[in-house]
């Protein structure tokens, strides 16, 4: 279709730093999530979390269901570590840190119409027939079963 929108970037990427919790919840980290954005600096990539909390509040959500923070132990070299900020990000935390990212950088407009051509799929998605839902959920099943085999092969 000619006014299909074709993602070229991150989504691959920030599909494979999900991690699943004990409770089979989905959550991004921060820290990891933001090298992918090509934020160099944590000190910068912090403003960008605080517009997304912003924007979280503003739409009548809970920070801390969607920014979970967290600390963590990190190695700064001859056996020592030291305590670092980190957040449990979920995927609308991620879409909003994306929407509030600097528009400069390739990994934001990429992150944006990942999220766009994703929010899109699902509008799409909600307006099918149970009867088509369940043959897409099918057929989305089938496929990924066919990538385990061919990986596990």
């Amino acid at each position: 279709m000619a006014n299909d929108i074709i993602p070229l970037g991150p989504h691959k990427d920030f599909e494979s730093i999900k991690k699943i919790d004990e409770n089979g919840v989905e959550y991004w980290e921060a820290r990891q999530l933001m090298a992918m954005l090509e934020y160099e600096r944590w000190e910068n990539a912090q403003e960008t979390i605080k517009r997304a909390q912003r924007a979280c509040v503003n739409s009548g959500q809970t920070i801390e269901d969607h920014f979970r923070k967290d600390t963590k132990m990190v190695s700064i070299g001859s056996k020592t570590a030291r305590a670092v900020t980190d957040y449990k990000l979920s995927r609308y935390a991620c879409y909003l840190i994306a929407q509030n990212g600097d528009p400069k950088k390739e990994a934001i407009a990429l992150a944006q119409t990942y999220f766009a051509i994703q929010t899109r799929r699902q509008e799409i998605f909600e307006q099918l027939p149970d009867a088509s839902k369940r043959l897409f959920i099918r057929n989305e099943v089938s496929d990924q079963n066919k990538k385990l085999f061919k990986t596990a092969r």
